[in-house]
């Protein structure tokens, strides 16, 4: 929600003191100064110590100048310079989905991604790099930044893009890359240790069958990275018992876009332009091994494809989860995929007394379906 205001403190009082005017001035006659004797004499001592002084000072800065080389008296005003020269940058808002609040881009390892990058000024000279989360290390080489299309590290993992010029680094935290493992690298069922399953294209042997492109490469100290403004990595991370790390998960960022916009909406239908809402994930990312054993999942389901979120949603903010909830998200959603088609996709309500709390099946498939449960 919006923050509350916060009214300022009274400022203190601001009392006013009258000083007392003595009501009778004294009326004695003013004596005339005396004339210093020698004044002449005096006079011409005190000309000589300030001229001494005023040399003194004048040897003494012309010392520190000559001592100092060149280079670092131009020390400072360079870097200042170079600093007012270098424009500042950031990422462009296209870059953080149609919501605005996508908080992560996903690319397979070693390909480009359209990456838009806003330079207030000059754009030449500037050259960029990918730094790992939580590290200042460069896991990349500098290349010249050409246009919004941008070529992604070698290897997976969560970075953040570095753009340099003049020697001035600026990191841009806002959105991060996830570089994704290519799902050819799956032997079998595993990756890596981490047990996925088999993908119904793997069974059928269809080249031309649907497949994640990819997965994250998630570590323990990756799961609070925030995926959005409301959903963090963890949230999709498949709730299966496996200790292994690292974990893999599929994420669709039109998913994630989608789930974002819906709050929007139901901010708007509240009255604000955005607001925090409470949002429990029930279910992100599966992995066809954990899908297998959820009852009355579709052997296909779209979470295996990471497009598929089961969120719970308190749409009218009263700190509770109810089927009323649900209905106000299930008619946002019809809002969202009026406005935007291609982010249209499957919805399903769920209220059976089975479950916790009821809920919200949403996913961005590319086509309108619709059920309850």
């Amino acid at each position: 929600m919006d923050p509350a205001r916060h009214h300022g403190s009274r400022g203190a009082r601001v009392r006013r003191t009258h000083g007392r005017v003595a009501r009778r001035l004294g009326a004695g006659p003013i004596r005339a100064h005396r004339r210093a004797r020698f004044a002449g004499a005096l006079g011409g001592d005190m000309i000589r110590r300030r001229v001494a002084l005023v040399l003194s000072g004048t040897a003494a800065i012309t010392a520190v100048i000559l001592y100092q080389p060149p280079e670092q008296l131009l020390a400072g005003s360079s870097a200042a310079s170079a600093t007012l020269a270098v424009p500042v940058v950031e990422a462009a808002p296209e870059s953080r989905g149609i919501s605005g609040d996508v908080h992560m881009q996903f690319v397979r390892a070693g390909d480009r991604v359209a990456f838009p990058v806003r330079v207030r000024g000059n754009a030449n000279g500037f050259t960029y790099q990918w730094i790992e989360v939580r590290s200042n290390g460069s896991a990349d080489v500098a290349r010249p930044l050409r246009g919004d299309t941008l070529l992604a590290p070698l290897t997976p993992g969560f970075y953040e893009l570095a753009l340099t010029r003049a020697g001035i680094v600026q990191r841009i935290t806002e959105p991060r890359l996830a570089v994704l493992v290519p799902f050819e690298h799956k032997l079998g069922s595993t990756l890596n240790g981490y047990q996925i399953g088999r993908y119904p294209a793997e069974w059928e042997r269809d080249e031309q069958a649907e497949r994640p492109a990819g997965f994250a490469e998630v570590r323990e100290a990756d799961l609070d990275l925030p995926l959005t403004r409301h959903i963090k990595v963890r949230d999709f991370v498949t709730h299966d018992r496996q200790t292994v790390w690292p974990r893999y998960v599929a994420v669709d960022p039109r998913v994630l876009d989608k789930i974002e916009l819906v709050l929007r909406e139901l901010a708007r239908r509240r009255g604000e332009a955005r607001m925090d809402f409470d949002v429990e994930v029930h279910s992100g990312f599966r992995t066809p091994m954990y899908n297998a054993g959820v009852e009355g999942s579709a052997r296909d389901s779209r979470h295996l494809y990471g497009d598929a979120a089961d969120v719970a949603i308190d749409a009218d903010g009263d700190g509770k989860l109810t089927i009323f909830d649900a209905y106000r998200v299930e008619q946002a959603v019809e809002w969202v995929e009026r406005l935007h088609p291609e982010l249209a996709g499957g919805l399903g309500v769920y209220s059976s007394r089975r479950f916790p709390t009821p809920y919200c099946h949403i996913d961005a498939r590319g086509e309108r379906k619709r059920w309850r449960g």
